[in-house]
């Protein structure tokens, strides 16, 4: 096997913690309209349940750096995988079992441990084994995945709902909806006995030998001896021999960018569209609830596609101007629906306004974001200070979830100077925020090793 072959399959594997990323979130949209009725839940009842997820997303990713330490990037991987089966065999169950909604919230929580743990560990391995002139493209695919598991789970759960009566989707269809995930989640486990250790961490643990063997594998001879000795250099200079001190002015400084960096995702309200889309789609253009997965699939087939641009310009472009360029038609897009929605004059610019949106977010803070944060932490802090930008990200992601609604339906949203679009603007301040933050503070790693990267912070 080639090393360019060899490279692509290792990512690929990986990525596939994405996919369950995305799958994981996904599959609960499709479901809970069955499982309310199964369950007869209130409207909180249904928000805890469809929430419970993001509480294990915010402990798995808190978890998930001293996993990677001790255990390392792989084995990490191979934990999350475990938790996703556990998670979607058992969230089937409690019908079975009881009638009580309390272990299908257990499982959802499991299933939100093995988000979290992957979301930090699946794009770090992914930087830490590729060559930093195509560095930015092999982390993108964790992103792609992401989105291909959001389109793929809500096919999947269209052909079992359009398959079965609604008595069946409300007595067992939603259990079946689960029980998809385990196809991709086991197979996801089985692959990754096949992928080898981080060298970097391999570096970490004193283990020079087989990071310079797995180096070699991926990028040759001449190459390995040059990126092992940067390494080991990297480790020295960082005294590792000496206890790091997290709240030193310096490491605290990168890894309070790099966290800001994380949340402001979170604050351009992607996940306000993703979670509330057919609620926006329905008040833009009137579409009624049996439209909901168009609705779907048309995001997710818009996030695909530019997600897909991005990983073909994020190296040649640079990590920066992708971040311009997305918050610029971020603005656009919510500029668009935002005065659509208070001039009163809802209709087809509305829509168009929400898929500029998505478009721009897939271009870049989608993707870059987790291009950023693999590659921006110098290798003695890497896990930690990525745990903590992620599960900085989860709890940002669970107040945006949780306040839009509430936004939403105050008296301020809707009174005749909004008109409901108040919540579109906030955003815009959010992202115009994002550009100075990004033109300020991080750096452009386009095209350098994660150890030239190291010394940006050092002049």
């Amino acid at each position: 096997m080639n090393k360019k072959t060899f490279l692509l399959l290792i990512t690929a594997v990986s990525a596939l913690g994405g996919l369950l990323f995305g799958y994981d979130t996904g599959v609960i949209n499709g479901a809970q309209f069955y499982l309310s009725k199964h369950f007869d839940l209130d409207s909180a009842m249904k928000g805890w349940v469809v929430g419970s997820a993001l509480l294990g997303c915010l402990v798995g990713a808190i978890v998930a750096g001293p996993f990677s330490i001790r255990f390392g990037r792989k084995y990490s991987l191979i934990i999350s995988a475990v938790l996703f089966s556990i998670s979607a065999f058992g969230s089937g169950l409690p019908s079975i079992f009881s009638e009580s909604v309390s272990l299908l919230v257990i499982f959802r929580i499991i299933g939100g441990l093995g988000i979290g743990i992957a979301s930090m560990n699946a794009p770090m391995y992914i930087a830490e084994i590729a060559p930093s002139n195509i560095r930015g493209k092999m982390v993108t695919y964790y992103q792609l995945a992401i989105v291909i598991g959001f389109f793929v789970v809500f096919l999947a759960t269209y052909f079992i709902g359009n398959n079965l009566s609604e008595a069946e989707n409300i007595e067992f269809g939603w259990k079946h909806m689960f029980w998809s995930e385990l196809i991709p989640s086991c197979l996801f486990l089985v692959l990754l006995f096949f992928v080898p250790k981080s060298p970097r961490w391999l570096a970490l643990k004193g283990k020079d030998n087989e990071a310079l063997a797995i180096l070699t594998k991926i990028h040759g001879e001449d190459q390995a001896n040059q990126e092992i000795e940067e390494i080991k250099t990297s480790l020295d200079t960082s005294d590792s021999n000496i206890k790091v001190n997290y709240f030193s002015k310096i490491i605290l400084g990168i890894i309070i960018i790099g966290t800001t960096l994380s949340v402001l995702q979170q604050f351009t309200g992607i996940n306000a569209v993703l979670y509330y889309g057919a609620d926006i789609f329905e008040k833009a253009l009137g579409f009624g609830k049996e439209d909901i997965l168009a609705q779907q699939i048309l995001l997710a087939f818009i996030n695909l596609i530019f997600t897909f641009i991005a990983m073909f310009t994020v190296d040649k472009l640079g990590r920066k101007p992708l971040i311009y360029i997305g918050s610029i038609g971020m603005i656009a897009g919510f500029l668009l629906l935002g005065i659509t929605l208070q001039q009163q004059s809802v209709g087809f610019l509305s829509l168009l306004g929400v898929l500029i949106f998505i478009a721009s977010f897939a271009l870049s803070m989608g993707p870059v974001v987790w291009v950023l944060l693999s590659e921006m932490f110098p290798n003695k802090i890497r896990s930690v200070a990525m745990s903590v930008a992620v599960a900085a990200q989860w709890a940002a992601n669970y107040v945006v979830s949780q306040s839009f609604p509430v936004v939403m339906d105050s008296e301020v949203n809707n009174s005749a100077t909004w008109n409901g679009s108040l919540p579109y603007f906030l955003f815009i301040m959010f992202i115009l925020l994002i550009m100075l933050v990004t033109y300020k503070y991080i750096p452009e790693t386009k095209g350098k090793s994660l150890e030239e990267i190291e010394g940006f912070w050092k002049e």
